[in-house]
């Protein structure tokens, strides 16, 4: 696969994770998560204005496109950051981008 090819297969793997991005609420979620490490839906909740049917919602999205990892511990649920791979294919594509995107400087 040529490099072109591959940055097109890049954009569309990364669609997901640009989804999770350009939500606020998801945004609030990431930082939470920075901030205190693994956390349930419930404390999730309690940081948020959102009810627990959008938390879960949100950390749906989130899960599908890798932006969170999920822990069971006997009967909790604990979410944590898990982005590393997304970042890479990101930093890939953005790389990629830059190299065949023209300059608009003068």
């Amino acid at each position: 696969m040529n490099e072109q090819a591959h940055a097109m297969t890049l954009l569309k793997d990364c669609i997901p994770i640009f989804t999770v991005l350009s939500d606020e609420n998801r945004h609030l979620i990431l930082k939470l998560l920075l901030e205190n490490g693994a956390m349930r839906v419930n404390d999730i909740t309690e940081n948020l204005h959102l009810s627990r049917p959008a938390v879960s919602h949100h950390l749906k999205i989130m899960l599908g496109a890798n932006a969170v990892s999920v822990e069971q511990i006997g009967k909790e649920r604990f979410y944590s950051l898990a982005m590393k791979d997304e970042i890479e294919k990101m930093g890939e594509l953005v790389a990629l981008m830059k190299k065949y995107c023209p300059s608009n400087q003068k």
